[in-house]
């Protein structure tokens, strides 16, 4: 038995195919993450204690519990309340809101983070708590929340493989069957360790470069 690279070859066009819907996948369900998590955050800051505390819930529910039963609930338990979604929107809702969950924890992080001494400022010369938010909260809490956000974009990424549990036609479900029917198990599950690690590197040095660049934008205007 020897390493034969030659089948992963002959089925180039099904992984590259695979290997878009992992990217399509990973890419919209950050962005739609962070952006549900930045709202879920803004929501519990200003939205009192009852808001807070409801939010709160479901925030530690969503932690609290593994990716592969969520995603279960959403596909599976979607017709029970007239849902019925297909495997790909299944999995780009599932990871959306699996994803919102911890994005919010790490957006509450930053507006915490920012002096109040700087918020207060802001109230003392007339801004409305949106604009406290715009102008102050955001610039400041931008690059304590980067680090952070860079590693949930990566842990994102490795939880698109779950999705191939629903059928979801990524890189994992289509490099297992390769596997399966070509009996190369070691090519199959090679090429996609190489896929992920390439991935992860890239996401990185993205996010290093981001916080250089964001870091000589704030010297610049300190």
């Amino acid at each position: 038995m020897s390493f034969d690279i030659n089948v992963l070859i002959e089925q180039w066009p099904a992984i590259v195919s695979g290997a878009g819907v992992t990217i399509m996948i990973w890419v919209f369900g950050t962005i739609a993450a962070a952006a549900l998590g930045f709202l879920l955050a803004v929501a519990r800051q200003y939205g009192g204690l009852v808001v807070d505390k409801a939010l709160g819930l479901i925030v530690a529910v969503l932690r609290g519990t593994p990716f592969l039963i969520q995603i279960f609930l959403v596909y599976y338990g979607g017709p029970f309340v007239g849902l019925s979604l297909d495997p790909l929107p299944a999995g780009l809702i599932g990871i959306s809101i699996y994803g919102a969950a911890y994005f919010s924890e790490i957006f509450r992080s930053g507006f915490r983070a920012v002096p109040r001494g700087h918020i207060e400022a802001g109230e003392c010369v007339g801004l409305t708590q949106g604009q406290i938010v715009r102008r102050i909260l955001l610039p400041e809490m931008t690059m304590l929340v980067l680090p952070p956000s860079v590693n949930m974009a990566v842990i994102l990424m490795k939880e698109t493989a779950v999705l191939s549990i629903i059928t979801v036609p990524e890189l994992t479900a289509t490099l297992s069957a390769i596997g399966s029917q070509q009996y190369a198990f070691v090519e199959a599950l090679s090429a996609l360790a190489l896929f992920y690690w390439v991935l992860v590197e890239f996401t990185g040095r993205l996010g290093n470069l981001a916080e250089t660049k964001l870091s000589r934008f704030r010297f610049f205007n300190a």
